[in-house]
């Protein structure tokens, strides 16, 4: 981002982690995400970053995101991405299965069996 405030930019308040590799590091860390817009984010945790460092984010369902840490308050710090995001993915509900976004068990077919349909092989006898 460039040098103009953006403190009036809409940001998402939210709760995620994800994991920071600042360059020159082999390790990524882990941190958690406290607010998360289309420009940047604030990360909490002990990486032991300085402002100007350039950093990678894996943000989930985003991918790995790079950027450079803006400011640095105890173990909080703001990173500016490189290139936009969407926010909102972050946000999108993790899913077990391709197929269903609900669990088998939860599905109204695991609880009320269809009686027409074929079980042989679907259970075993002891």
């Amino acid at each position: 981002m460039s040098a103009v405030d953006t403190r009036n930019i809409p940001r998402d308040s939210l709760f995620l982690m994800a994991d920071i590799r600042v360059e020159g590091q082999s390790e990524a860390e882990r941190v958690k995400v406290r607010n998360l817009s289309a420009g940047g984010m604030m990360a909490d945790g002990a990486v032991g970053v300085v402002r100007g460092s350039r950093i990678s984010v894996n943000l989930r369902g985003i991918g790995w995101v790079d950027g450079a840490v803006a400011w640095v308050q105890d173990h909080r710090f703001g990173i500016a991405f490189s290139k936009e995001i969407d926010p909102k993915l972050a946000r999108a509900p993790v899913t077990l299965n391709k197929g269903s976004s609900t669990p088998r068990y939860v599905r109204s077919e695991a609880l009320h069996p269809d009686p027409t349909a074929d079980r042989h092989g679907s259970l075993r006898k002891i």
